[in-house]
Formats: C-alpha cells, sequence, structure tokens
C-alpha cells in the first residue's frame, strides 16, 4: 500500500510557496505488536499551520522538516494488529498530519461517534476550533449576559462560534469579516446583531457607528491594525482574548504590535491569549454542551470542504486569501 503525505521540506519567510512543501509517496511498513493502521478521510487546515513551521519557541514545537506537515485528521482503522483499544471500523481523529494513512500504537488517537455528527465536524465545531471558541470566550473572556463582544475573523472556523455562544449567553455581538458576503452571512445565518466589513469600511469609524456605548469583550484572531483600533474602544474592565494574529503570520519582518495598549491601563482591562490545549481535560464537557445546542438548531456548523491531497497548497492559501467560511477542511481518502 502506498501512503501520499505532504512533507515540510524548507521553511518559508513569508508567505509559504511551492518550495515550502513536496508531495511524496511511501510505502506504507507492516503493523508491528499491538499497531493500527488509520486511513485518513479528511485533515484540518488551520491558520496556526503557518506557526508550526517556524523554528522558534512557541506553545508548541515546530514542525520538523522532512517531516509530513502537521495537521487534525480523522478516519477509520483499517487493520489492527492486536491492539485492544480499537476495533476495524473505529471513526478515529488526532495530528494524523497531511496524508492518507498514519501507522500508530493508538496513543492520542481519540474514538468518536459518526452517528452524533459528520467526520468533517469533528475537525471544525466538535473538534479543535470548536473548543477553542468555548473556552476562549467563556473562561477567557468570561462573557456575561448584556456584554458587547466584538469578534475579529468572525466568518472563520473560531470566529463564527464565537459569537454564535455569545448570542446563546445574550450579549450583542458584532463581527468583523472580509466583503459583504461574508458580513451578511453573520448576520442573516449566524444571527450576529451587527458586522464590519473591513474591506470596505474604514475600521474606526466603523467602530465607532456600531458600537458607539464600547465594547466589553474582544475576541481577536487578526492582531495588527484591527487589534489597534478595537483597544481604542474598550469599555472599563473590559477583556481582550489573544487567540491568533493571522494579518501578522506571514511578516517578513517584525510584527506590528497595538500602539493602543495604553488603553488597557486607562480602563483597567486585560489582555490574554489563550491556547486551546490548556483545557485539553473538559473537552468532553464542551463536546457534550455544543453537541445539544447544534442538535437543537442553536448552533450552525459550516465546513468548507475541498477534495484532494495534491490540492493542499491551494487549499491551504484560501486560510488566507479570505476565500472560505467556517471551518477549512481537505478531503484526503486514497
Amino acid at each position: 500500500m502506498k501512503n501520499k503525505q505532504i512533507i515540510l521540506k524548507n521553511r518559508p519567510k513569508g508567505y509559504p510557496d511551492a518550495t515550502t512543501w513536496k508531495l511524496e509517496t511511501e510505502t506504507i511498513p507492516e503493523l508491528e505488536e499491538g499497531e493500527i493502521l488509520i486511513q485518513h478521510h479528511y485533515v484540518s487546515l488551520d491558520p496556526a499551520m503557518r506557526g508550526w513551521m517556524n523554528d522558534t519557541k512557541s506553545y508548541i514545537p515546530p514542525v520538523e522538516l522532512e517531516h509530513v506537515m502537521r495537521a487534525g485528521a480523522i478516519g477509520k482503522v483499517i487493520k489492527n494488529n492486536n491492539n485492544p483499544k480499537f476495533e476495524i471500523g473505529d471513526c478515529v481523529t488526532s495530528w494524523g498530519g497531511v496524508q492518507q494513512y498514519s501507522v500508530s500504537n493508538g496513543d492520542g488517537w481519540f474514538k468518536v461517534d459518526e452517528k452524533l455528527a459528520s467526520m468533517p465536524m469533528y475537525l471544525g465545531t466538535l473538534g479543535m476550533p470548536g473548543m477553542t471558541a468555548y473556552f476562549g470566550i467563556l473562561e477567557v473572556g468570561k462573557i456575561k449576559e448584556g456584554d458587547i463582544v466584538l469578534v475579529s475573523g468572525a466568518a472563520g472556523a473560531v470566529g463564527s462560534i464565537v459569537g454564535q455562544i455569545a448570542k446563546l449567553k445574550g450579549c450583542t455581538v458584532i463581527g468583523i469579516a472580509g466583503g459583504p458576503e461574508k458580513c451578511e452571512y453573520l448576520k442573516n445565518e449566524l444571527g450576529f446583531d451587527d458586522a464590519i466589513d473591513y474591506k470596505n469600511e474604514n475600521i474606526y469609524s466603523a467602530l465607532k457607528k456600531k458600537c458607539p456605548k464600547g465594547i466589553d469583550v474582544f475576541f481577536d484572531n487578526v492582531g495588527g491594525v484591527i487589534l489597534d483600533a478595537a483597544l481604542s474602544k474598550l469599555r472599563m474592565h473590559a477583556k481582550v482574548v489573544i487567540c491568533g494574529a493571522i494579518s501578522q503570520y506571514n511578516n517578513k519582518h517584525k510584527i506590528n504590535g497595538p500602539s493602543n495598549y495604553l488603553s488597557l491601563l486607562v480602563t483597567r482591562s486585560t489582555m490574554q491569549g489563550m491556547v486551546v490545549m490548556d483545557y485539553s481535560k473538559d473537552f468532553g464537557k464542551a463536546a457534550k454542551e455544543m453537541g445539544v445546542w447544534l442538535e437543537e438548531g442553536k448552533l450552525k456548523s459550516k465546513e468548507d470542504i475541498y477534495e484532494g491531497i495534491e490540492n493542499f497548497q491551494e487549499t491551504y492559501n484560501r486560510l488566507f486569501s479570505g476565500e472560505k467560511k467556517g471551518k477549512l477542511v481537505l478531503k484526503v481518502i486514497a
């Protein structure tokens, strides 16, 4: 059996190009005692992948050169050499990487129920993006009923769930997204109270108009100019949740940090970073609650699915071009 893999060949400076990765094929080895063979059906594409390519200190070690590109994956066990924890046909998910198969002793792989949700949903709303949204807005943002919540990257995998959870908790929610179509999606399909089109509106003027009373919680996925603008609208004791900074990930020079940070002092506000792995012991609780919301129609899940491991780079580029809505997923099954 052959396994197609996306291998990290070079550490990019700025935007990844055709030299960053290479599609390679390996022969799948025979299973050793206790190992299982997982056929990947889908892999997750996330902005964090850009940071994992940098050889710098972070919350997780970088992907090593000549190794499979790190990514969340979901698929099925198709062979089992006496591993008692799994059966052939089990649907499982873990950090399988951008490849068509994984050989594993089972550590770190978790069984999920396809009858409760589709495979792509376990990479999105019921996976890492959904967990990030849940704990980021509830545990770090500590929203309460009546809060004014601003979300950047609001049409993306994390931001779209953040806004919906905030609405469920009785908040007024304004989303920032790029383009009229995405802004209409936020308001008409996801129930946001309003939206700001950063591509066609002046962000400072739009915030003044659509958040006239200021902001209690800002959930930031973007950084840069948008973070700076949001800091100027903080209310007393506001909270800023730093989830990501997608506008800065491909910079060739230093990161553009906030010049309005003294707003934190004036308003006695806090700005805190969050990494979803810190909440892993409570993932089950979060997934259960969000599963109920999905079943009741109170939470909508959007997966943007593309096909073919050969199309990995083209699909990855959609993370930064904005040509997607919701969770970006690549179907890789052989």
